[in-house]
């Protein structure tokens, strides 16, 4: 810009001339001097309304109770039934192989000449083992001590039992 032009936007006169023509507007538009407002109206259209935009007959047996799904327990209509979750019947598990039995160390004794016997309560019997028989299918009496019986099966895994504390074992059923 020229420097005479800045000189005018920036002197004094320019100044008060904006602030007094600014004034002059508020108090135009504050005492509605200069118009009116525009008169607004609702304009005709050009065109016919459609006709049967849907068709609305045909709604009401959209929501007829006909139409719901009835639940299998017979009960009224529940908002959260669905067919949609049918659950897949499970395959039946095999019958079992193995069965757990609670075997309790009671002490042993032993004669002169004759080798230690155990003394345990296999679920609710006694019975009384030699070291080295056989006490259920496929467990055997390995040792007899005052604390500990040692049980040992066909795989050489060794099963300690204290004194007077019951334990379950796991056997094959015959």
């Amino acid at each position: 810009m020229s420097s005479t032009l800045v000189q005018i936007l920036r002197g004094r006169p320019f100044a008060v001339g904006v602030h007094v023509s600014l004034w002059l507007l508020l108090g135009l538009v504050m005492f509605k001097v200069g118009g009116k407002a525009p008169d607004f109206r609702d304009s005709d259209s050009f065109s016919a309304p459609p006709q049967n935009l849907a068709p609305v007959t045909t709604l009401g047996s959209l929501f007829a109770s006909v139409q719901w799904p009835t639940s299998a327990s017979g009960e009224g209509p529940s908002p959260f039934f669905t067919r949609y979750f049918v659950p897949v019947p499970s395959p039946e598990p095999p019958p079992p192989t193995t069965r757990k039995i609670e075997v309790t160390y009671q002490g042993y004794f032993q004669a002169e000449g004759s080798p230690k016997t155990a003394i345990l309560k296999v679920g609710d019997t006694f019975v009384a083992a030699a070291v080295g028989s056989a006490l259920e299918t496929n467990y055997f009496v390995a040792d007899a001590t005052m604390q500990t019986l040692t049980l040992t099966n066909q795989a050489a895994q060794t099963t300690l039992l204290p004194l007077n504390s019951k334990k379950e074992i796991e056997v094959p059923i015959k």
